[in-house]
């Protein structure tokens, strides 16, 4: 597997065909997918097919990354950076066991320190249903101030921004790079 990199708690980590049952899992939940849009997997073998042809790796040099807790190797669900639409957005998605434990924003700000100072990025955005407060409040734990209302699968959105010169990771949130395993 190829590991992106490591925060103090958490290991960002390639897809592989293996997370098909994690993936399919993540989205069975409707509360984890309430705000995003997107349909459950009709099956785990659904989802391994969404994963061996995921290449936006490949494509882009980025995507969205699987996360799982350094301690125990646990998934807890997947974060990271997307080109769409001549942005790059911040997404992530957790299993709902793990939400307040602040996962997402150890996560979102390792996303972002790879994204300004190995990807070079100048911006990154990250985009929310506006009912969803509590993706809303990662974005801003993040240093990411709103910017502009927007629509998201058809429901009103919000669209946040952060520039390269206004990141100031904390400590906690300190980029580690990690070799491949």
């Amino acid at each position: 597997m190829s590991v992106l990199f490591q925060t103090e708690r958490l290991l960002l980590r390639e897809f592989t065909p293996d997370d098909a049952e994690a993936l399919f899992e993540l989205n069975a939940d409707p509360e984890v997918i309430r705000y995003t849009g997107d349909p459950p997997f009709e099956s785990i073998d659904a989802a391994r097919a969404f994963l061996e042809q995921y290449d936006a790796y490949r494509l882009t040099g980025m995507g969205r990354w699987m996360v799982t807790r350094l301690s125990d190797g646990v998934v807890l669900g997947w974060c990271g950076l997307k080109s769409e639409h001549n942005e790059v957005d911040l997404g992530y998605r957790l299993h709902r066991r793990f939400w307040g434990q602040g996962y997402a924003t150890e996560a979102a700000m390792a996303c972002l320190e790879h994204g300004f100072h190995r990807l070079k990025l100048e911006s990154i955005i990250g985009r929310v249903v506006a009912e969803n407060t509590a993706s809303r409040s990662v974005l801003l734990k993040c240093g990411m101030v709103f910017e502009k209302e927007v629509d998201c699968f058809q429901h009103p959105a919000v669209q946040f921004r952060i520039r390269k010169p206004d990141f100031h990771p904390t400590k906690t949130y300190s980029f580690v790079p990690s070799q491949k395993q």
